[in-house]
């Protein structure tokens, strides 16, 4: 620090001299303070074929050949016991078929099991990736490598990349929204987190146990100022932040508390509409269902109709990895599908009415999949062990060919064998139907520059309407 040239004040002394009773800066400081990317969309790379990006994500790895690839050799190999590395056979009693009935669904006849009725009625609107990989079987590398590309938590996350990449379309919601009903989630923040890239671009965390408005956002309205009075305030602010700013040259840290503050107080007026799913008919949220998953679906909706960028939803039921289905899978695997794939084809359903779909991309699966053997000896209660050499994921909307299967695992569902998609191929897909060219969303910090899909990726053409 220049002692020659000190700054007029510290940033933690400007809020507290002149924000007091600043109702904004109280959200802002609930939410973060590198919670907002308000500003100008910027140029894409490609013409886009969706604006937007709505992850609907399955905590614990859900099962592929329970839903979306069916494997009926494994009912001609039950009991027998798999080979190779993959296999824990202290633990196994072999091969496990799923109890399901498949059938064919659509114009498309994608075959769907009994568990998906709903999805299967959009199945049309739909992409199934069977050939999905990645790259370690364990819970908290492989949510890394799906939210950031890497196995540890030192990338930015997709949406802090999509954030950085496009811009904001709006000025009074944030860019980039994660919903989740609890603070309780395995890895946690790292997930969202723009990591080096610049503060404006980190998620805004909401947690939507309590969907009553003020729960969610905490401190949006100012008990004491006018709207006019709090401009005047943040103006002022805005001054004294700007000469901080220019002694310094540039602060990533202080513009990000900047944007913030400035969404905030724009978020007065709008985020109390945006987040009032109350607001929905009836019709509409039953259609979606009463659980914290498929209220935050709804919730997602109305924040892509009112231009935020990307939302991310977290299925967190009774455990904080609720498809983590080691024991008594079958059963836990129905009564979960039971409510989230209501939630997912509701989605999609409205969004279609609503003319969003198209432009909306909707990503709909887990970390990884589940072992096509049992993982405990207990034939009543038998589980399934993590899988990450072969899982499934759907894809709706934005760009993707609707009625669609893409790529194929072997004929017991152990491995990826057909049209193999590697997580970093999914993500340069996602990035490519908005526009951007992975190998040129680029980031440079500490000598080197960056990517979100790191030195790999392909983009799978094939899905790409």
């Amino acid at each position: 620090m220049n002692t020659m040239n000190p700054p007029l004040l510290s940033r933690r002394d400007f809020l507290h001299r002149t924000a007091a009773g600043f109702g904004a800066v109280g959200l802002a400081s609930q939410l973060g303070s590198r919670a907002f990317a308000g500003g100008a969309t910027r140029a894409s790379h490609l013409a886009p074929r969706a604006k937007r990006v709505i992850f609907l994500f399955l905590n614990g790895g859900p099962s592929h050949v329970d839903t979306f690839d069916p494997k009926p050799a494994l009912k001609k190999y039950e009991g027998q016991q798999p080979t190779g590395e993959l296999y824990k056979k202290s633990k196994g009693t072999g091969f496990m078929p799923s109890p399901l009935q498949f059938a064919k669904h659509g114009r498309s006849g994608i075959e769907l099991s009994e568990t998906l009725p709903n999805l299967a009625r959009v199945i049309d609107d739909c992409c199934v990736i069977r050939s999905m990989h990645t790259d370690v079987p364990n819970h908290e590398p492989a949510l890394l490598m799906m939210h950031t590309g890497n196995v540890q938590p030192i990338r930015p996350s997709l949406g802090s990349w999509l954030l950085y990449g496009l811009g904001s379309e709006n000025e009074n919601l944030p860019g980039y929204v994660v919903l989740r009903p609890t603070p309780k989630i395995v890895v946690g923040p790292a997930l969202w987190s723009n990591s080096f890239l610049p503060a404006e671009f980190q998620a805004t965390g909401v947690i939507t146990a309590d969907m009553e408005v003020t729960k969610l956002l905490a401190n949006i309205r100012n008990p004491a100022l006018t709207f006019e009075q709090q401009r005047e305030q943040l103006d002022l602010l805005g001054r004294l932040n700007g000469l901080h700013l220019k002694q310094r040259g540039g602060d990533s840290e202080l513009e990000g508390q900047i944007k913030t503050m400035e969404t905030a107080f724009q978020m007065q007026r709008k985020a109390m509409d945006t987040f009032d799913i109350s607001r929905e008919p009836e019709a509409v949220r039953r259609a979606y269902g009463e659980t914290p998953f498929a209220r935050s679906c709804l919730l997602a909706r109305r924040l892509v109709e009112d231009g935020v960028r990307c939302v991310s939803v977290y299925y967190v039921g009774g455990s904080n990895q609720p498809w983590d289905t080691h024991n008594d899978h079958d059963n836990q695997h129905r009564k979960l599908c039971a409510d989230g794939e209501q939630a997912a084809a509701a989605l999609i359903n409205d969004l279609k009415q609503r003319g969003l779909l198209d432009e909306t991309l909707v990503v709909f699966g887990g970390e990884f999949g589940r072992t096509p053997y049992a993982e405990n000896a207990d034939k009543k209660k038998a589980g399934r062990d993590h899988h990450h050499t072969a899982f499934s994921y759907l894809l709706a909307g934005g760009g993707v060919k609707g009625g669609t299967v893409y790529g194929a695992s072997d004929e017991l569902g152990m491995h990826a064998t057909e049209n193999r998609v590697h997580v970093h191929d999914l993500h340069a897909t996602i990035l490519h139907l908005l526009g951007i060219d992975h190998e040129r969303l680029t980031f440079r910090y500490a000598g080197r520059d960056f990517r979100l899909t790191d030195v790999s990726g392909r983009v799978v053409r094939e899905i790409i309407a």
